[in-house]
């Protein structure tokens, strides 16, 4: 039979928690701006260097298409050359993971139109070629699953102990699809994933878990958990509303799981703060609605989790 005294009293001192959190960010908020800084550089995962081949048919890209899909690697932190297309995945017996984007890659030569061919016939002519441009999506190796062994390019492991073991349970019970790798952090609505960098890829990879739980709070607004309004573009009220419940939800979150990020949480808030002047409640809400998304994801925290001072020494 669960003790429900220890369960109220572990619930009494989360609510204290959140208390303190969230008066320490109104203060900070209060004081003035202060700039956020992206906690990470490139993925020590890198390409390697060399000319950006189609793993498909063997061939290498040339001209225009080797500048486009070097920028791409470059862009989106892939760990190698290799592209092809949707077809082509499949055709390995792989396929294009959902919701990723292609890179658009183009293909020139020239042909003879029929009407270009029968006028030379008539008037006894050569028939001049008509240049043309054909556009094609290709998505790198990376961005697909099950291709076959000698394709594609397995990332390189984790190094031990740069993601805490417990912030790793919490993340693998909660459900919530979680990818790693690339240069960008964000929550994909539309096809409910996360996406981090590298913790290796951190100036200090204990912020990897707050980056991480930030976009992970941000999942908690699906409709098929705890159902926030996601649809606010950059720049607008109802965006800057979800990104204050996210953060002070990572906030709560390393809190709780003995997580002390050196990137201050109120450095991100702050960066929204001319959004959010004309709401003189809107701190209080966010954290009201970031109590409930930390309160769903300590939810799945396994008991059997480490505790939070062994996490702290692996780091």
């Amino acid at each position: 039979m669960p003790d429900t005294t220890a369960t109220a009293r572990a619930g009494s001192d989360r609510t204290s928690l959140y208390a303190e959190i969230t008066a320490r960010i109104i203060a900070e908020l209060e004081a003035g701006r202060l700039p956020w800084v992206q906690p990470w550089g490139t993925p020590a995962a890198a390409a390697p260097l060399g000319l950006p081949r189609n793993v498909a048919t063997g061939r290498a890209y040339s001209g225009v298409n080797v500048l486009i899909l070097w920028g791409a690697v470059v862009a989106r932190g892939f760990s190698g050359q290799g592209w092809l297309t949707f077809r082509q995945a499949l055709a390995l017996g792989g396929h294009v993971r959902k919701g990723e984007r292609g890179t658009t890659v183009v293909y020139a030569d020239r042909f003879i139109p029929d009407d270009e061919r029968r006028r030379a016939r008539d008037t006894g002519d050569e028939p001049q070629a008509v240049p043309f441009l054909k556009r094609f999506t290709v998505f790198n190796c990376d961005q697909c699953e099950d291709l076959p062994d000698g394709i594609a390019v397995a990332p390189p492991p984790i190094p031990e102990g740069l993601i805490l073991p417990r912030a790793e349970a919490l993340i693998h019970a909660s459900g919530i699809e979680f990818r790693i790798g690339g240069t960008r952090a964000f929550y994909s609505p539309q096809h409910d994933y996360v996406q981090v960098p590298p913790p290796q890829a951190f100036f200090e990879p204990v912020n990897w878990h707050r980056t991480a739980l930030h976009e992970g709070s941000h999942a908690t607004g699906n409709t098929s958990r705890l159902n926030r309004d996601l649809s606010g573009s950059f720049g607008s009220r109802k965006y800057a509303f979800e990104e204050l419940i996210a953060e002070i939800s990572a906030a709560y979150l390393c809190a709780a799981l003995g997580i002390v990020p050196t990137v201050r949480h109120a450095d991100y808030v702050g960066a929204w703060l001319d959004v959010l002047r004309g709401d003189d409640h809107a701190i209080v809400r966010a954290a009201s609605q970031a109590s409930k998304a930390a309160d769903y994801l300590l939810g799945f925290l396994p008991e059997t989790a480490p505790a939070a001072g062994d996490e702290r020494e692996s780091v």
